[in-house]
Protein backbone atom coordinates (compact mmCIF):
# COMPACT_ATOMS: atom_id res chain seq x y z
CA UNK A 1 0.00 0.00 0.00
CA UNK A 2 1.44 3.60 -0.86
CA UNK A 3 1.40 6.37 1.58
CA UNK A 4 -1.73 8.84 1.56
CA UNK A 5 -0.74 12.47 0.69
CA UNK A 6 -1.80 12.85 4.73
CA UNK A 7 0.73 10.31 5.57
CA UNK A 8 3.37 12.10 3.54
CA UNK A 9 2.61 15.56 4.53
CA UNK A 10 3.06 14.86 8.10
CA UNK A 11 6.19 13.11 7.55
CA UNK A 12 7.66 15.71 5.89
CA UNK A 13 6.42 18.19 8.91
CA UNK A 14 7.89 16.09 11.48
CA UNK A 15 11.14 15.75 9.40
CA UNK A 16 11.60 19.74 9.00
CA UNK A 17 10.68 20.30 12.40
CA UNK A 18 13.47 17.52 13.68
CA UNK A 19 16.36 19.62 11.07
CA UNK A 20 15.39 23.00 12.97
CA UNK A 21 15.57 21.57 16.40
CA UNK A 22 18.25 19.06 15.88
CA UNK A 23 20.38 22.20 13.94
CA UNK A 24 19.32 24.36 17.09
CA UNK A 25 20.10 22.49 20.11
CA UNK A 26 22.31 19.43 18.78
CA UNK A 27 20.93 15.79 17.82
CA UNK A 28 20.95 14.71 22.15
CA UNK A 29 19.59 18.27 22.69
CA UNK A 30 16.32 17.14 21.40
CA UNK A 31 13.77 14.85 22.83
CA UNK A 32 11.28 12.90 21.01
CA UNK A 33 8.32 14.42 22.83
CA UNK A 34 9.81 17.95 22.08
CA UNK A 35 9.51 17.32 18.02
CA UNK A 36 5.77 15.88 18.65
CA UNK A 37 5.08 19.02 20.10
CA UNK A 38 6.47 21.25 16.81
CA UNK A 39 4.10 19.40 14.77
CA UNK A 40 1.28 19.05 17.48
CA UNK A 41 1.10 15.34 18.05
CA UNK A 42 2.52 13.18 20.89
CA UNK A 43 6.00 11.93 21.02
CA UNK A 44 4.66 8.18 21.02
CA UNK A 45 2.62 9.29 18.07
CA UNK A 46 5.66 9.97 15.79
CA UNK A 47 7.02 5.96 16.59
CA UNK A 48 3.70 5.52 13.70
CA UNK A 49 6.50 7.39 11.41
CA UNK A 50 9.59 7.23 12.17
CA UNK A 51 11.44 4.31 14.29
CA UNK A 52 13.15 7.02 16.40
CA UNK A 53 15.11 9.75 16.34
CA UNK A 54 17.75 7.86 14.37
CA UNK A 55 16.00 7.07 11.57
CA UNK A 56 15.13 10.80 11.27
CA UNK A 57 18.55 11.90 10.98
CA UNK A 58 19.30 9.47 8.67
CA UNK A 59 16.34 10.57 6.20
CA UNK A 60 17.23 13.85 6.69
CA UNK A 61 20.79 13.06 5.90
CA UNK A 62 20.70 10.68 3.05
CA UNK A 63 17.80 12.15 2.08
CA UNK A 64 19.21 15.42 0.93
CA UNK A 65 22.16 14.27 -0.63
CA UNK A 66 19.98 12.06 -3.02
CA UNK A 67 17.82 15.23 -3.54
CA UNK A 68 20.60 17.37 -4.69
CA UNK A 69 22.06 14.56 -7.02
CA UNK A 70 18.87 14.07 -8.47
CA UNK A 71 17.92 17.30 -9.23
CA UNK A 72 21.19 17.98 -10.74
CA UNK A 73 21.09 15.18 -12.98
CA UNK A 74 17.58 16.71 -14.21
CA UNK A 75 19.35 20.28 -14.28
CA UNK A 76 22.10 18.95 -16.65
CA UNK A 77 19.76 17.13 -18.83
CA UNK A 78 17.55 20.16 -19.11
CA UNK A 79 20.61 22.65 -20.05
CA UNK A 80 21.13 23.40 -23.71
CA UNK A 81 24.85 23.82 -23.19
CA UNK A 82 27.94 23.26 -20.56
CA UNK A 83 26.92 27.05 -19.21
CA UNK A 84 23.81 26.79 -19.05
CA UNK A 85 24.36 23.68 -17.29
CA UNK A 86 26.62 24.99 -14.66
CA UNK A 87 24.70 28.10 -13.63
CA UNK A 88 21.31 25.84 -13.51
CA UNK A 89 23.36 23.81 -11.08
CA UNK A 90 25.18 26.92 -9.29
CA UNK A 91 21.49 28.10 -8.83
CA UNK A 92 19.55 24.79 -7.51
CA UNK A 93 22.72 24.10 -4.75
CA UNK A 94 22.01 27.72 -3.99
CA UNK A 95 18.50 27.34 -3.32
CA UNK A 96 19.16 24.09 -1.20
CA UNK A 97 21.95 26.65 0.63
CA UNK A 98 19.32 29.12 0.97
CA UNK A 99 16.40 27.32 1.66
CA UNK A 100 17.49 23.98 4.30
CA UNK A 101 20.40 25.52 5.89
CA UNK A 102 19.63 23.63 8.89
CA UNK A 103 20.46 20.17 6.64
CA UNK A 104 24.11 21.53 6.41
CA UNK A 105 24.22 22.40 9.78
CA UNK A 106 23.08 18.33 10.90
CA UNK A 107 25.64 17.16 8.20
CA UNK A 108 28.96 19.49 9.53
CA UNK A 109 27.25 18.23 13.03
CA UNK A 110 25.71 14.66 13.32
CA UNK A 111 26.86 12.87 10.13
CA UNK A 112 29.08 11.04 12.38
CA UNK A 113 26.10 9.82 14.40
CA UNK A 114 24.73 7.93 11.18
CA UNK A 115 25.45 4.09 11.26
CA UNK A 116 28.00 2.99 8.93
CA UNK A 117 25.69 1.62 6.14
CA UNK A 118 23.83 5.21 6.20
CA UNK A 119 26.77 7.89 6.30
CA UNK A 120 28.47 5.47 3.49
CA UNK A 121 25.46 6.09 1.39
CA UNK A 122 25.85 9.61 2.25
CA UNK A 123 29.60 9.87 1.20
CA UNK A 124 28.57 7.83 -1.67
CA UNK A 125 25.50 10.35 -3.20
CA UNK A 126 28.52 13.35 -2.55
CA UNK A 127 30.75 11.53 -4.13
CA UNK A 128 28.67 11.67 -7.20
CA UNK A 129 27.12 14.78 -7.17
CA UNK A 130 31.17 16.40 -7.22
CA UNK A 131 31.34 14.48 -10.18
CA UNK A 132 28.64 15.28 -11.55
CA UNK A 133 29.93 19.15 -10.83
CA UNK A 134 33.78 18.12 -12.20
CA UNK A 135 32.30 16.84 -15.31
CA UNK A 136 30.20 20.45 -16.35
CA UNK A 137 33.38 22.47 -14.84
CA UNK A 138 35.96 20.87 -17.14
CA UNK A 139 33.38 21.08 -20.12
CA UNK A 140 33.01 24.85 -19.63
CA UNK A 141 37.11 25.15 -19.00
CA UNK A 142 38.51 22.56 -20.90
CA UNK A 143 41.91 24.05 -20.30
CA UNK A 144 42.17 23.66 -16.37
CA UNK A 145 43.81 20.90 -14.56
CA UNK A 146 41.28 18.56 -13.36
CA UNK A 147 42.60 18.52 -9.72
CA UNK A 148 42.48 22.23 -10.10
CA UNK A 149 38.50 21.52 -11.31
CA UNK A 150 38.16 19.66 -8.35
CA UNK A 151 39.24 21.83 -5.42
CA UNK A 152 37.79 24.30 -7.36
CA UNK A 153 34.09 22.76 -6.96
CA UNK A 154 34.92 21.83 -3.43
CA UNK A 155 35.77 25.36 -2.64
CA UNK A 156 32.57 26.72 -4.39
CA UNK A 157 30.61 24.03 -2.09
CA UNK A 158 32.40 25.26 0.79
CA UNK A 159 31.44 29.51 0.11
CA UNK A 160 27.73 28.29 -0.68
CA UNK A 161 27.21 26.07 2.64
CA UNK A 162 28.37 28.78 4.75
CA UNK A 163 24.61 29.88 4.40
CA UNK A 164 23.78 28.92 7.84
CA UNK A 165 26.67 31.47 9.45
CA UNK A 166 24.42 34.31 7.40
CA UNK A 167 23.10 35.98 10.24
CA UNK A 168 20.19 38.23 10.65
CA UNK A 169 22.08 40.95 11.62
CA UNK A 170 24.63 40.46 8.42
CA UNK A 171 23.14 43.32 7.03
CA UNK A 172 22.37 40.73 3.40
CA UNK A 173 19.52 41.60 1.73
CA UNK A 174 16.46 39.67 1.04
CA UNK A 175 16.40 36.05 -0.52
CA UNK A 176 16.44 37.06 -4.10
CA UNK A 177 19.54 39.70 -3.77
CA UNK A 178 21.74 37.28 -1.53
CA UNK A 179 20.77 34.75 -4.11
CA UNK A 180 21.76 36.38 -6.52
CA UNK A 181 25.21 37.42 -4.92
CA UNK A 182 26.42 33.84 -4.02
CA UNK A 183 25.92 33.05 -7.56
CA UNK A 184 28.20 36.01 -8.15
CA UNK A 185 30.77 34.79 -6.22
CA UNK A 186 30.09 31.04 -7.03
CA UNK A 187 30.76 31.51 -10.80
CA UNK A 188 33.68 33.97 -10.63
CA UNK A 189 35.27 31.69 -8.37
CA UNK A 190 35.19 28.96 -11.40
CA UNK A 191 36.05 31.48 -13.62
CA UNK A 192 39.65 31.87 -11.70
CA UNK A 193 40.36 28.92 -13.45
CA UNK A 194 41.33 29.93 -16.74
CA UNK A 195 43.74 31.54 -15.37
CA UNK A 196 45.57 28.54 -13.32
CA UNK A 197 47.70 25.71 -14.91
CA UNK A 198 49.82 23.57 -13.28
CA UNK A 199 53.13 25.34 -13.63
CA UNK A 200 55.03 26.25 -10.21
CA UNK A 201 55.17 29.09 -9.08
CA UNK A 202 58.73 30.73 -8.39
CA UNK A 203 59.60 33.66 -6.08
Amino acid sequence: MHPTKTTENRRDQILREAARLFAERGFHGVGVDEIGAAVGISGPGLYRHFAGKDAMLAELLVGISGRLLTAGKARVAEATDPAGALDALVRGHIDFALDDRPLITLHDRELDRLRDSDRKLVRQLQRQYVEQWVEVVRQVRPAAPEPQVRAAVHAVFGLLNSTPHLGAHSGLPGRDDTAALLRRLALAALTALDSMDDRRVTY
